[in-house]
């Protein structure tokens, strides 16, 4: 058991670590962006309204990423009001994700973000991979930690 002294350290330690911690604003509900693809095309999310969005976190040296990517591949083309944009979110020379993508094609736009440059208005991802389902009116659907299937994706979108 531990003595009321130390846990009165403990409790004020982890208070001024609270303190101390950066203050993150929330997620807006309605998240923009706008990025450039690794093809150099604009891509801008609210152009996507009326659709369902799929915004995939992912890195290169991420095994379940690179094996979720596939179904959401297929996803996206069975399902013809259904977007995806995928966010290569990692520090890696973009021509590295090029030759990646070269032998892993990928059938929706690509971006890479680096985590030093963080996106505006998503939270950073804890883990990768991380996804967002954005719903038809711009808000965000459904936040996803880790892989996702068809069967998740179709369940959080109702079909």
């Amino acid at each position: 058991m531990m003595k009321l002294p130390r846990l009165s350290m403990l409790l004020a330690l982890l208070a001024a670590c609270a303190l101390s911690a950066p203050a993150w604003a929330a997620m807006p509900a309605q998240p923009t962006l706008k990025v450039t693809t690794l093809d150099g095309k604009p891509y801008d999310l609210a152009a996507q309204r009326g659709h369902w969005v799929i915004v995939n976190f992912w890195a290169t040296w991420c095994g379940p990423c690179i094996k979720e990517i596939p179904g959401i591949a297929h996803f996206v083309a069975t399902h013809p009001n259904v977007r995806a944009i995928g966010i290569a979110y990692e520090d890696t020379e973009p021509s590295d994700i090029r030759a990646f993508l070269a032998k892993h094609p990928v059938t929706y736009p690509i971006a890479q973000v680096t985590m030093d440059k963080p996106l505006k208005d998503f939270d950073e991802p804890l883990g990768l991979p991380t996804t967002w389902l954005i719903g038809p009116d711009g808000k965000v659907a459904k936040h996803f930690t880790g892989p996702i299937t068809a069967t998740d994706l179709a369940a959080a979108i109702g079909h």
